[in-house]
């Protein structure tokens, strides 16, 4: 069995991640996993350049398919925290770095990893 390199088993894992997050809200129609798809070759291309990037990989990736579906369909994922007020997304945390989260802003709190959002009770 051929060794699969550090670099395709993280873009593996923030497929998988981002995947789960879209399932769980419903929203991996083909159209939005082209997104996923499509920012994984960019961020193929963008550790080749920086491979101390690797583990970061994840909240990109993510990150790139919260700014593609905003762009396309608006905020996702919303926020399941905050009761009132206008809906809102959550963001990644660390915007750079490993472990990301989904974060409310606007209350402060971790919601969940990224690739956990179906743990979260709505």
């Amino acid at each position: 069995m051929d060794h699969i390199s550090p670099l395709e088993q993280a873009l593996h894992a923030a497929r998988a991640l981002v995947l789960a997050d879209l399932g769980s809200g419903e929203v991996a129609h083909a159209d939005v996993v082209s997104l996923v798809e499509d920012s994984i070759v960019h961020r193929r291309w963008w550790v080749e350049q920086w491979p101390e990037g690797v583990d970061y990989v994840a909240g990109l990736v993510a990150q790139d398919v919260q700014d593609g579906l905003l762009q396309r369909f608006g905020r996702w994922p919303l926020c399941p925290v905050c009761g009132s007020g206008e809906p809102h997304a959550l963001d990644v945390e660390p915007e750079l770095g490993p472990d990301p989260h989904w974060v409310c802003s606007e209350a402060g709190v971790v919601v969940a990893p990224v690739g956990s959002l179906g743990t979260v009770a709505r």
